[in-house]
């Protein structure tokens, strides 16, 4: 017989739910153009591509505007 009490599978649940995608997926669409804007600036001034892109820049707005909806 196997004892399932000492390794009890782990269950990873989504602590976000569907509200809170819902959410950051409109964040993110909005920031996809303003993020585009400011990294072609970025290019421009610095002369190189070595940057985060449109869209990393988009998801990281996203990720920090998100829980700041959720905290209040």
């Amino acid at each position: 017989m196997t004892d399932f009490t000492s390794n009890e599978p782990r269950h990873h649940r989504n602590k976000r739910g569907a509200e809170y995608m819902v959410y950051f997926s409109l964040i993110f669409l909005l920031a996809i153009p303003f993020a585009t804007v400011f990294w072609l600036l970025d290019v421009f001034q610095k002369q190189t591509l070595m940057l985060h892109g449109p869209l990393a820049r988009a998801w990281g707005e996203a990720d920090r505007i998100t829980p700041l909806i959720f905290s209040a």
